[in-house]
């Protein structure tokens, strides 16, 4: 038998010694519904009501504005009730949580008092996301959701599995530290979701993920979601699965957000800040994410925006715990409107609001720019990513048009112009050779004065939208 799986066939054949005989019913498993791009056109999508979900379930969908599924959840809800294991490949943003989310909230047995399902993260911030995600599903159920993760302290998470939860969102080393010290039982466990798979490879969590599914339940369901499809998940998903439902909606192929608007403005160096705030005052968008490269400049630019009297808190990994909590719990309750973040934001946070991410430093990796804009255009939501790029910078922005396939459209600011630095050679020009003449143009800045200050849209008045 082949060590991989076929990508091009909606259903793989791998077998596992960890599965028990009496699963061989599921060998004949029928293939996935083809998604709506699939599908003929002008053909009526199917409701969350053509999965019999329970009246609480679907209760609280209609409240969260869950209306048409989409081809993830299109796709894998049949497959995830039928009993079938399911290898998802999808991107962020397309609604993937909600599948094992309305999933688990409706077969869960609620009269027994001890974990039955299991989601692994690889952040902290996902698996809060997550668990917030399905208590907000579970809401008119009772079903209770522990979110075990570390940076804070373990005991209130001990207490929380004393008392019972039926549902455990964790990150991998935290449970490990529970399984030692035997306040986490998983041998009731009958059913696994490996969320974000590729990137809990990329962080080196792999072999903590086999430990930890060595403590379930054999025979159980095992639910694997993963944006790319590198050859270990593959492996793992042959070791652990049972002849998974291989379910695509995102191959391999560039998965930038098609649906919302890829623009770059031509700035600077020195005088890249006036180009960021005269953008925020112009459009004055709801809630935005920036991206810096580093920490350092993550907190500078925050410290420089909150003495400008924006509404901005910075963002990253030394941050503590319990700052960042308290950074996420401002920024979705409106309080801030800007985060000021590294790539640690750029996968795994999910706030529906954001309308705009603003690459302040444009990623030096096309990949990166993918998982940065993805904060934006949630759930098929409208979006605009912006990035500030310097002359010498071109070679890079054409480096993601080309990967990506998009083309960005450039945006002028009124009173604002870009001085033409020497170093343009240094990364190439946007089509990878020299740059072209039409970018001459932005000469010395401009003596055009700024309009009127900033206090409305800083101070959260003005024009920006109320919540």
């Amino acid at each position: 038998m082949d060590d991989g799986i076929k990508p091009s066939l909606p259903q793989s054949s791998f077998s596992s010694e960890e599965k028990p005989p009496e699963k061989k019913e599921q060998e004949a498993a029928p293939k996935a519904e083809p998604s709506p791009s699939q599908k003929e056109k002008g053909k009526i999508a199917v409701g969350f009501e053509q999965f019999q979900l329970s009246p609480e379930v679907q209760r609280a969908l209609k409240e969260m504005g869950f209306v048409t599924p989409t081809d993830i959840q299109r796709e894998a809800i049949p497959a995830v009730f039928k009993g079938f294991d399911v290898l998802g490949q999808a991107k962020t943003g397309t609604g993937k949580t909600a599948v094992f989310g309305i999933y688990l909230t409706d077969v869960i047995d609620r009269r027994l008092n001890h974990p039955q399902a299991l989601v692994l993260a690889p952040t902290r911030e996902l698996a809060m996301q997550i668990a917030r995600e399905i208590s907000t599903i579970s809401k008119y159920t009772g079903l209770r959701v522990a979110t075990v993760y570390g940076g804070q302290s373990i005991e209130p998470q001990i207490r929380q599995l004393r008392q019972g939860v039926h549902v455990v969102v964790a990150t991998p080393g935290r449970v490990l530290d529970h399984l030692e010290r035997g306040t986490l039982n998983l041998s009731h466990v009958c059913r696994v979701v490996i969320d974000e798979a590729d990137r809990m490879l990329d962080m080196g969590f792999i072999d903590d993920v086999r430990r930890i599914l060595g403590h379930t339940m054999k025979g159980r369901q095992t639910m694997l979601f993963s944006a790319t499809m590198p050859e270990e998940i593959l492996k793992l998903s042959k070791q652990y699965q049972y002849e998974p439902m291989y379910i695509s909606v995102s191959r391999d192929e560039p998965a930038v957000i098609t649906h919302i608007a890829h623009q770059f403005i031509m700035v600077s160096p020195k005088t890249k800040y006036d180009a960021l705030f005269l953008y925020l005052e112009e459009k004055q968008p709801h809630h935005t994410i920036i991206f810096c490269r580093t920490k350092s400049s993550s907190d500078k630019l925050g410290f420089v925006m909150k003495k400008k009297e924006f509404r901005a808190s910075a963002f990253h990994g030394d941050l503590s715990q319990n700052r960042r909590d308290s950074v996420m719990k401002m920024f979705r309750e409106g309080s801030i409107n800007i985060l000021v973040a590294t790539d640690l934001a750029a996968r795994g946070l999910d706030v529906l609001e954001v309308s705009h991410v603003i690459n302040y430093d444009p990623p030096d990796d096309p990949i990166m720019y993918v998982h940065r804009v993805g904060r934006t255009g949630r759930i098929g939501r409208g979006g605009t990513a912006v990035s500030l790029i310097a002359y010498g910078e071109m070679g890079l922005l054409g480096q993601i048009e080309r990967h990506c396939k998009i083309t960005m459209e450039e945006v002028k600011l009124t009173g604002y112009v870009a001085v033409r630095e020497d170093d343009y050679q240094t990364f190439g020009s946007r089509s990878g050779n020299r740059p072209q003449q039409q970018h001459q143009h932005y000469g010395q800045r401009g003596g055009g004065s700024r309009r009127g200050g900033f206090g409305n849209y800083r101070q959260g008045g003005g024009g920006r939208p109320r919540r």
